[in-house]
């Protein structure tokens, strides 16, 4: 099967690397033109691993032109309504429409949640939450006027279905998005608009990939490394993995996309290799 998601347009936050880059590769793929953003910058409070670049952001588009789709992108910071607006009207000058929305623009950091500071949980809520609803408000009014429909997914987490000590911002936030995902299924339902969310376990990405993480999965180790930590992170999984790629992610970004799922709507979706069962 190809051309799942020909003739449709899907904007995509966080689109810079990891599960942002690989969804937009995935749904360019399969037909779809891609309206791509970024904060590409850092943010203060984000210490265990940097964020997207502009360089990064600039591969992307190269990967999804090598495709023979199109590509807008443009540098936007999802805390920044205004910024995003204008970020998405100009991918909608240059489609028409847009058919599939990714609010995949994330953070994450540690701390027992009453020695978080003020600010890093601030920036948690702002991007991880705010940023999913100013992700959403931006598209849907130009998807209830085309009249076609269309799919809305909110990444979510391992953690926006259960608890977990040393996230409890991000566990927050991210439990916080399901109950929007479930509102808006219902007041976007007659529009023929779904909306889901998509819970990973662990990705293979700098969220995970770093010393910061090492060190909170291998305690004790004098020099953490990702050999330490991985029967820390073999044990949150049922099935016997370290974690998901990112394209195991963008597999079930592409299903909930396509019409293949056109009667999928207010799903909470694990990805998680078993972790909610176990």
């Amino acid at each position: 099967m190809s051309g799942r998601v020909e003739g449709k347009v899907a904007f995509i936050t966080g689109a810079a690397r990891g599960q942002g880059r690989s969804h937009a590769v995935r749904l360019a793929g399969e037909g779809a033109d891609i309206i791509a953003v970024d904060i590409c910058e850092n943010i203060d409070t984000i210490t265990s691993y940097s964020l997207g670049t502009d360089r990064e952001l600039q591969e992307t588009v190269a990967q999804v032109e090598a495709l023979g789709q199109r590509i807008v992108a443009v540098k936007a910071d999802v805390r920044d309504l205004v910024g995003l607006q204008k970020a998405f009207d100009s991918g909608v000058e240059q489609f028409g429409h847009v058919d599939i929305v990714v609010a995949n623009a994330g953070i994450s950091n540690f701390g027992r949640s009453w020695e978080l500071t003020e600010q890093q949980w601030q920036d948690m809520i702002d991007v991880d939450l705010t940023g999913v609803f100013n992700t959403a408000k931006v598209a849907i009014p130009t998807m209830i006027d085309a009249g076609r429909g269309g799919c809305i997914l909110f990444t979510s987490s391992l953690y926006g279905l259960r608890g977990m000590q040393g996230f409890g911002h991000y566990t927050a936030a991210k439990h916080a998005i399901v109950g929007l995902m479930r509102t808006m299924a219902n007041e976007l339902g007659p529009y023929n608009i779904r909306v889901n969310t998509i819970h990973p376990t662990n990705v293979d990405t700098p969220m995970i990939q770093n010393r910061r993480a090492y060190t909170m999965l291998s305690p004790g180790e004098s020099e953490p490394t990702m050999d330490a930590a991985m029967p820390g992170f073999m044990s949150r999984n049922t099935l016997p993995i370290p974690w998901v790629d990112p394209t195991d992610i963008s597999n079930a970004v592409l299903f909930l996309g396509s019409d293949e799922a056109r009667y999928v709507t207010g799903v909470a979706f694990p990805v998680d290799a078993g972790a909610c069962v176990k």
